[in-house]
């Protein structure tokens, strides 16, 4: 599967990993992997795993929006980006990612709106 750019994003966020890593930061390195090599429903797995665990950890929900909006759930993509962003509002790489998604996804809309018109 090809990565589009805000995959390309995910990439970049939470890639240095200390040794005292939590389980949370685990996960997502875990996640990080497997979505390198397109399996976005492991990624997924990762990322909601990790948000469990660490609720409040931005860079685990904006990768989560990140394999949500692989996976076409584009709504819960836009809340776990929106989450990430009021978590961490100054982060350029959670903000790139929602500009790309909201981007795509208003494309996507007036594309669907054109379509339902006859």
């Amino acid at each position: 599967m090809r990565l589009n750019r805000s995959a390309l994003s995910l990439l970049l966020v939470g890639m240095a990993m200390p040794a005292f890593a939590s389980v949370a930061e685990k996960e997502v390195r875990f996640g990080l992997e497997v979505a390198k090599k397109g399996l976005w429903q492991e990624a997924r797995f990762r990322f909601e795993k990790a948000v469990q665990l660490e609720p409040d950890n931005a860079n685990a929900l904006n990768n989560l929006g990140v394999a949500l909006e692989q996976q076409g759930e584009f709504e819960q993509a836009r809340a776990a980006y929106e989450k990430a962003l009021a978590l961490k509002p100054g982060d350029l790489l959670i903000q790139q990612n929602y500009d790309l998604f909201r981007e795509a996804d208003d494309k996507r809309n007036r594309k669907a709106r054109k379509l339902k018109t006859p």
